[in-house]
């Protein structure tokens, strides 16, 4: 196995142009039962607060039942025009409304503008009966989407956040569900950042008071019952670096809203997130044994991003690892290796590295000169 450390004379000249690391003070206590706040490129948790204790969601349950519509369209399952019929139980239920009546066929992205920015409870039962035929099947599926995501304390009762015995989740659990709503569904994300929604002419707020105080924030859902409290699952922008905060358990709508804005100001000012390589940028090339060409370039397989104290790219380093001696044939993105990120010495990203382009077998001559070449120079090494 071939080591060799890659590319530190442009980490050091990011160094260079940087500042000073800065020391970083304790993260904000805030009035709330728990919290979390972390890096949604990275995953890295910046801050966390009872993270795994358990808590009742109220109406974030509704991220996952978005989610999963999302996944289901992706699928190909149900489309984003389909119209879906409202039933008796989806009308009739009671709290936050959409306002759909009896019988109605409404389109499925009206239907997730309800659930995302007008936090139906209508709506919400009404996607799940058409995704799943019922509810109570629909949350069979909320639970199996929440094992594969890896929301190892979640579990899902119903379609609407609906005060329910064994109705649980926590701050760890959304944010790894709010990095997948951001990561795997784009196409449906900008819902989220959107103030108002109209439907059967009464125009509804998105309850998300920080869509008004701070454009940095474009997502994601409030949440409120009497047991969970005031709870908000917030997402902000901000110098190319996306936070997440998770805030649950707050006594009012305002301390919802201002004490995730502690979190994110904190964040964004002590923090930042790094893009050490780019996908498929070529780091080096390597030699390849009976190749009709005599070396292939070695290239990360996706973006490597790192969460760091801002000013701290001093710190950041890169090693390639080569899984031995490459021969021919060689295929495009097959994996030839791995690149390990260390920050101060730990190690914050591990990465596949792979061929950046194909490399035939050469010709019978070309193959035994190859063969005979490296039967000396072993001799050497």
């Amino acid at each position: 196995m071939i080591t060799r450390i890659i590319a530190c004379s442009f980490l050091l000249l990011c160094a260079g142009l940087a500042q000073a690391q800065s020391l970083i003070p304790a993260p904000p206590q805030l009035a709330a039962t728990s919290y979390l706040l972390l890096d949604a490129n990275t995953g890295q948790v910046l801050v966390e607060h009872e993270a795994d204790k358990e808590v009742p969601p109220a109406s974030l349950t509704k991220m996952m039942t978005a989610y999963i519509v999302s996944e289901e369209i992706l699928k190909g399952s149900i489309k984003e025009e389909d119209k879906v019929r409202i039933s008796e139980k989806a009308w009739r239920k009671g709290g936050s409304k959409m306002f759909v009546k009896v019988g109605d066929q409404v389109p499925v992205m009206d239907l997730m503008r309800g659930v995302i920015i007008q936090s139906g409870n209508d709506a919400s039962i009404a996607l799940a009966e058409h995704v799943s035929g019922s509810e109570e099947v629909f949350a069979e599926v909320m639970n199996q989407q929440a094992e594969l995501l890896g929301m190892e304390n979640s579990n899902f009762v119903n379609a609407t956040g609906w005060p329910a015995e064994g109705h649980v989740t926590t701050a760890r659990d959304l944010g790894i569900l709010a990095r997948a709503l951001i990561t795997n569904h784009p196409e449906h994300y900008d819902i989220y950042s959107e103030k108002y929604f109209s439907y059967s002419g009464i125009n509804q707020p998105n309850r998300n008071r920080l869509l008004w105080r701070d454009s940095a924030v474009d997502g994601i859902k409030t949440g409120h019952t009497e047991e969970a409290g005031y709870c908000l699952v917030a997402s902000a922008m901000k110098r190319g670096m996306r936070l997440v905060a998770i805030v649950v358990g707050t006594d009012s709508d305002e301390k919802r809203a201002s004490e995730t804005q502690k979190l994110l100001a904190y964040g964004f000012r002590y923090y930042q997130t790094h893009k050490v390589y780019g996908q498929g940028e070529v780091l080096q090339t390597e030699r390849v044994w009976g190749g009709k060409e005599p070396s292939v370039g070695i290239a990360v397989e996706k973006d490597i991003f790192v969460t760091i104290p801002r000013g701290g790219e001093e710190g950041i380093k890169a090693d390639l690892i080569v899984d031995g001696e490459l021969e021919a044939p060689v295929e495009k993105g097959q994996p030839v290796g791995k690149v390990v990120v260390t920050l101060d010495g730990e190690t914050v990203a591990d990465v596949k590295a792979v061929a950046a382009e194909e490399v035939d077998r050469a010709g019978f001559f070309k193959r035994m000169w190859d063969s005979i070449k490296r039967f000396v120079m072993g001799f050497f090494n």
